[in-house]
């Protein structure tokens, strides 16, 4: 009897260690292809985000180029009597733009633009709306706004005094500003809208009863942020 007894309770534990070891199977395969599934999705998701660096850095574009080769002046009238007070003055510029797009894959479009002037940091026309525009790759265009108007724009004293002595002198600091923004048009995919401002810092030959075509005495490359 004892025997048997013994018999039985080592094939009872016989019976526990093989359901142990197939269920330790089961455990660890299941294990394995949980792992499995994780490291091939981890991977897929390394070769999309380098195969997507790869394209951005063979087409991204490039901030377009701004460069003002002309300008023009058709009216000025620099108010500093008594009045209107305060001082204020309205003048009418027309200035000759180059925009030069770098990128060979990409092509730009601007929207929602707007242009004025200022003089030592003051607004001296009011801000103009400008057409939307669209470049091709590769290119350079040019754009010829005119800036102001018969609008008389307040002005400090002082900056009408200088304004004055700088056109007796013949020599005035000016920058043109262009606003709006812009979307890059790679040939695989589109950007959003990015916020672009210009500015563009010239020095014109400008006497008083002068209208027409201004000799332009200085003028860099243009500042732009995207």
């Amino acid at each position: 009897m004892e025997e048997e007894g013994s018999y039985n309770n080592a094939s009872h534990q016989s019976n526990i260690s093989e359901s142990e070891k197939k269920s330790r199977t089961t455990v660890y395969i299941r294990g394995g292809s949980a792992r499995f599934i994780c490291g091939f999705i981890i991977a897929i998701i390394i070769l999309a985000g380098l195969a997507a660096l790869i394209l951005w850095l063979v087409y991204r574009p490039s901030k377009p180029r701004f460069t003002v080769v002309s300008t023009a002046v058709y009216d000025l009238n620099n108010a500093t009597s008594p009045s209107p007070s305060p001082p204020a003055v309205s003048t009418t510029f027309q200035f000759t733009i180059t925009v030069r797009n770098p990128s060979r894959r990409s092509s730009i479009r601007y929207d929602r633009l707007l242009g004025y002037v200022l003089y030592h940091n003051q607004a001296i026309t009011p801000p103009s709306p400008l057409p939307p525009m669209y470049q091709e790759e590769d290119s350079t265009v040019a754009i010829s706004p005119i800036l102001g108007g018969d609008q008389f724009v307040p002005i400090s004293s002082d900056l009408a005094s200088g304004f004055a002595m700088d056109e007796a002198y013949g020599v005035v600091p000016l920058r043109v500003v262009l606003m709006g923004r812009i979307k890059y048009k790679p040939r695989v995919f589109r950007s959003g809208w990015f916020s672009m401002y210009v500015r563009c810092d010239v020095l014109v030959g400008l006497k008083k009863g002068l209208v027409g075509q201004l000799p332009l005495l200085l003028s860099p490359a243009c500042n732009i942020d995207v």
